[in-house]
């Protein structure tokens, strides 16, 4: 059988771009091959959860426009689907002048953006968030959090009352690309289909490679390591509660948020990763480390954030440093707090000249579409990111 189209890929980004090619192309056959046995295995499913507001980013932005209509559609495709989800809003604490210089900024900024935001000086902040300190936060009720999990099995659902079909242990060895169509091949299995996207996330410079696209990126893999709060401390914020981001950091820094299970985690930081899908803290990946330590872009970014990689670091390996970020806004954790909570790892793609890419990063040959990168946060920003893969497949 011939296929319309292939996707490859089934975290959330994959998903939403199949489930906006059914939606553009009624009736067209379609087939999702995802190389683990369950959906949402990997960045979809081991992120913190949250539905971002689009704040942090420059006004009138590509960023900006499709994090604000994701977080809409997010919230509407869940309510048409009883997925549970909670707008409990996101509190940014300033806990230094220089922090709170950066807040007026981000006032203008949601401002511009068309985003509700409430100002808090340092007594109101106290009487919502009584175990939080700082001299001034920044509100922002659109935040919400939400199980990705959940929103990609209920998109799974969708496609496949559509006609679509989702094959499972999939791990795709080679595809092979013609003037009429593409042939992609997992083991012994071939699946052809008229179009191809590819939504692999963290490998998706290897699919390209595989593809024969001239790939001049690589996927560096930043491990996000979590920390989940004792259940008797549950209730200890109301909302999110993030720091100010500094803009010449690609990260938003270590936060405490609220799960959707009732629970509370801290984090997550930011250290270079050992292996590209190695979740426990010690998981290494000799192919992975050794593929990004002969990239040239890697060392450009290191040394180019040096001191912050060295905090990271040291985060990591002492958890002492690591609460010492957390005690900034909330000081009365204590070492004992921070429980075991299972890591996120980013696919960053970085050029060779140490470019961290922010914006959309797409490969394309006549009759393929490889997404290298989706911009953050790729889960709010899915519905309508899958809505713009999918016009840029077929016009």
């Amino acid at each position: 059988m011939t296929y319309d189209f292939c996707v490859v890929g089934g975290g959330i980004v994959g998903l939403a771009t199949a489930k906006a090619l059914l939606e553009r192309h009624p009736g067209a056959t379609l087939v999702l091959l995802e190389k683990e046995h369950a959906l949402a295995q990997h960045q979809t499913g081991h992120n913190s959860g949250v539905i971002h507001s689009g704040i942090y980013y420059a006004p009138g932005s590509l960023k900006a426009d499709l994090c604000k209509r994701g977080e809409r559609a997010t919230k509407e495709f869940c309510s048409a689907h009883g997925i549970p989800f909670v707008t409990c809003g996101k509190t940014l604490v300033a806990t230094n002048a220089l922090e709170l210089a950066r807040l007026e900024a981000l006032v203008v900024r949601a401002r511009e953006n068309g985003i509700d935001a409430e100002r808090l000086d340092e007594g109101e902040l106290r009487r919502r968030e009584p175990n939080v300190t700082g001299l001034g936060a920044l509100f922002v009720p659109a935040t919400a959090i939400v199980d990705y999990r959940a929103v990609c099995a209920a998109m799974a659902r969708d496609i496949q009352e559509e006609g679509a079909e989702i094959v499972l242990g999939a791990a795709v060895t080679a595809i092979r690309e013609s003037a009429r169509d593409v042939v992609v091949r997992a083991g012994s299995q071939n699946w052809t289909a008229g179009r191809l996207v590819a939504c692999a996330g963290l490998q998706s410079d290897r699919l390209a490679r595989l593809a024969g696209l001239p790939v001049t990126h690589q996927i560096v893999p930043f491990r996000g390591e979590y920390y989940r709060l004792p259940s008797e401390k549950n209730d200890i914020i109301r909302s999110l509660i993030y720091p100010v981001p500094d803009p010449e950091l690609p990260f938003l820094g270590i936060h405490l948020t609220r799960m959707i299970d009732g629970g509370v985690t801290v984090g997550p930081n930011a250290v270079l990763g050992l292996s590209r899908e190695g979740y426990p803290k010690l998981a290494v990946d000799l192919r992975d480390v050794a593929q990004y330590l002969f990239f040239p872009g890697l060392w450009r970014v290191l040394a180019r954030f040096r001191k912050s990689v060295v905090s990271e670091l040291k985060g990591s390996l002492l958890k002492s440093a690591y609460l010492r970020e957390c005690r900034k806004y909330c000081p009365i954790l204590t070492v004992a707090d921070l429980l075991p909570y299972t890591a996120g790892i980013r696919a960053q793609a970085v050029m060779r000249d140490g470019t961290l890419v922010h914006d959309f990063l797409f490969l394309e040959s006549e009759r393929m579409l490889h997404v290298c990168n989706a911009p953050s946060p790729a889960a709010t920003s899915a519905i309508p990111i899958g809505g713009r893969i999918a016009a840029a497949v077929v016009g």
